[in-house]
């Protein structure tokens, strides 16, 4: 049996997505003593991570997020073949998901509206100073609107 739940590349799952696949993943492993699951993915394998974390934290093999995230970059660093879970993002979505687990957080399937964006300080990016930022906003991880720099 194979499911095919990717996502665009450098970004992180969704957690609808993350959601959908530890159930898939917990169905499956719960289905029969023998089965095993395998994960692939082309390309950021820090992705996977935040998929393990989140099934590790979504089965009880950890109690919680931060320790889901431990554990994995044990695992890492005795391997030295599984990439941690790195990026702020990732590790901000593994503790959405675990307010998803625990209640504290809900999912929000009312439109949300963006009025406007705030930048306090300039961010120092090129070498004579300052940047030339944008905004791109993305529904359902299709992009709907760049601006302009």
């Amino acid at each position: 049996q194979v499911l095919d739940f990717g996502w665009p590349d450098l970004h992180t799952p969704a957690l609808e997505k993350i959601c959908s696949i530890c159930k898939a993943m917990d169905t499956w492993l719960n289905a029969a003593a023998r089965n095993v699951v395998v994960l692939h993915n082309k390309g950021n394998r820090g992705r996977l991570g935040v998929v393990v974390a989140a099934y590790m934290h979504y089965s009880n093999i950890s109690a919680s997020a931060n320790q889901a995230l431990d554990r994995f970059a044990m695992k890492r660093f005795y391997e030295d073949k599984v990439v941690p879970v790195g990026q702020p993002s990732q590790k901000r979505y593994i503790h959405y998901f675990s307010g998803l687990l625990s209640g504290s957080i809900k999912m929000n399937n009312k439109p949300l509206f963006l009025h406007h964006v705030i930048m306090h300080g300039i961010p120092n990016f090129e070498s004579k100073g300052g940047c030339r930022p944008f905004l791109k906003i993305y529904q359902a991880m299709q992009p709907v609107y760049t601006s302009g720099i």
